[in-house]
């Protein structure tokens, strides 16, 4: 057995280290991914291409000063600048995505696996919160909201549950930079009520307290 201060400075180191666990840190200046659906290794993250045969386009995506189709149930649209259409990206634990809105239009409770998200307004009003993780003793988990303006920044901490909605009658478009290269996104909706294969509806029946017959409503519409 080793003494009680060497194991006290383990379990503080192991501590440490996971508690600032996030996107490894680059360990040369860029390392570009490869798209090769066909390669047998598996890495976190991607491999990288050659140095040499880099090009200044792997570095570049253009066209995110485009409006994007909103004319669908949720009325907005995400489109995500990450490591799988920006190569360059690879090993920099940043990403990017521009978000449009339609009148009334929703980006539905959410949550971000890997990364913390920090939301810009270009134009329009939106209403945006996130809500706590479990607190103890039974308290409710806490939502926290705000009205954002044109020039309003927002921060939604890695992993909570949040949303964005426009409640103006204009189109409302926002930009929101993320701390990992793929931070990953888990609609709450389709994944408890589109899952492929479907949750137990005697699950989510008692998870939520409703009869069967609304779970199975809810599935029709998600699947």
């Amino acid at each position: 057995m080793g003494s009680p201060f060497l194991i006290t400075i383990a379990t503080m180191a192991l501590f440490s280290s996971l508690a600032t666990a996030s996107d490894p840190s680059p360990l040369q200046d860029f390392c570009v991914a490869i798209n090769d659906p066909k390669t047998a290794v598996f890495v976190n993250g991607k491999i990288c291409k050659d140095p040499k045969v880099v090009k200044a386009n792997d570095f570049l995506f253009q066209g995110l000063n485009k409006p994007r189709n909103t004319a669908n149930r949720q009325g907005s649209n995400v489109t995500a600048v990450n490591v799988n259409n920006l190569a360059g990206l690879n090993t920099l634990g940043v990403s990017l995505a521009r978000l449009d809105f339609a009148p009334f239009g929703l980006n539905p409770p959410h949550t971000h696996p890997r990364a913390t998200e920090v939301l810009f307004v270009l134009e329009g009003t939106l209403h945006v919160g996130f809500v706590t993780s479990n607190p103890p003793n039974n308290m409710k988990n806490q939502l926290f909201t705000k009205t954002l303006n044109p020039g309003d920044v927002f921060v939604f901490p890695e992993g909570l549950i949040h949303f964005q909605f426009n409640f103006g009658k204009t189109n409302a478009v926002a930009f929101s930079a993320f701390g990992s290269q793929n931070p990953g996104v888990i609609t709450i909706a389709n994944a408890v009520f589109g899952s492929d294969p479907l949750i137990s509806a005697d699950v989510l029946a008692k998870a939520f307290q409703v009869d069967k017959k609304v779970i199975y409503l809810l599935e029709a519409q998600f699947s």
